[in-house]
């Protein structure tokens, strides 16, 4: 009867410490999401407060991509350290681009394309799903270099500048031309895959297909956040993809959660900040004019596609404008 019953409290013990550790996975997971999805790589609940920039330096293939979708931003990361950023055009509402994990194993110089049997396809004129259609080919909209992300997503080359800050693609990621011949370069260089700098500029002036395999799979991390406290400045980015994240509630959670204190702002001028934002700006203030009250008079707004600018401190902009009166 005792044996019997050491049995049942062992099995119960072991139960027990098996939900408990379906929980932790489970919570993990849930942070695992929410990291990838929903926050951006540069948020303060991330860096610290902090990014470091750095040069880039051949042979050190620590290399990951990320990309916050709102901002158009995708950055290339070496060591931990920002290298390079470039502004890219996405997937349009109605084929958003995928938000998530994902992984380039390859990068394609003078990609043939091969209409998928999507509904879209049949807009372009003289194209037949499952046709191969190869590069050079004025019909071939992938452009000199592709680097294929898994399930049909791709990053390739853009149409031109237009494309830069919009929703213009069918779910991939495009970049001009020159941002992409230097993003690719970068790979190669930060990988010491094999193939020779010659190889790639007779690719760039011919148009044999050249595929070059990484020798591990390169992170590329896309997430889809509005509102983000960088360097304790506030950026609010338009809702390009209309999923409600623009909100009163979400953006005093931004505030709270990145060691703003928002007592000062009451709901009014929160929801005025974010009315300021258009589908081609983004508002921007530092964190220390929310804390005095001041996120409307100190706050502005910019046009979205660029590099952040860090706000010059209010006091000081006031001092500026009187010294040049």
């Amino acid at each position: 009867m005792f044996a019997s019953r050491i049995l049942k409290s062992s099995a119960l013990a072991l139960l027990l410490l098996a939900s408990a550790a379906s929980h932790t996975v489970f919570s993990q997971q849930q942070t695992f999401i929410r990291y990838d999805r929903f926050e951006s790589e540069r948020s303060d609940k991330l860096t610290g407060g902090h990014i470091e920039r750095a040069e880039f330096e051949p042979g050190q293939p620590d290399i990951k991509l990320t990309l916050n979708v709102p901002s158009f931003r995708l950055t290339l990361w070496q060591n931990g350290k920002e290298v390079k950023s470039y502004t890219v055009g996405v997937g349009m509402k109605q084929y958003p681009i995928y938000i998530g994990e994902r992984e380039a194993r390859e990068i394609i110089w003078n990609p043939p394309w091969i209409p998928p049997a999507s509904d879209w396809v049949g807009t372009h004129k003289g194209v037949r799903p499952g046709e191969v259609i190869k590069a050079g080919d004025p019909r071939n909209p992938l452009g000199k270099l592709k680097i294929p992300l898994g399930d049909a997503y791709l990053i390739h080359q853009a149409t031109g500048p237009s494309n830069l800050g919009n929703l213009v693609s069918h779910g991939c990621v495009r970049m001009l031309r020159a941002d992409l011949y230097d993003l690719a370069e970068k790979i190669v260089a930060a990988r010491s895959l094999p193939v020779s700098s010659k190889r790639i500029e007779q690719a760039k002036r011919s148009t044999r297909t050249l595929a070059v395999a990484l020798d591990t799979p390169l992170r590329f991390d896309i997430n889809y956040d509005t509102l983000v406290v960088e360097g304790r400045v506030l950026y609010i980015y338009p809702d390009v993809y209309d999923r409600r994240t623009n909100t009163v509630a979400r953006l005093r959670d931004e505030l709270k959660t990145s060691g703003v204190d928002d007592s000062a702002v009451d709901d009014e001028t929160l929801q005025k900040m974010i009315d300021s934002v258009t589908r081609r700006t983004k508002f921007v203030v530092p964190a220390s004019s929310i804390e005095q009250g001041r996120a409307l008079a100190d706050g502005h707004t910019e046009p979205l596609v660029g590099q952040p600018k860090q706000p010059r401190p209010a006091a000081r902009r006031r001092a500026g404008a009187r010294a040049g009166r």
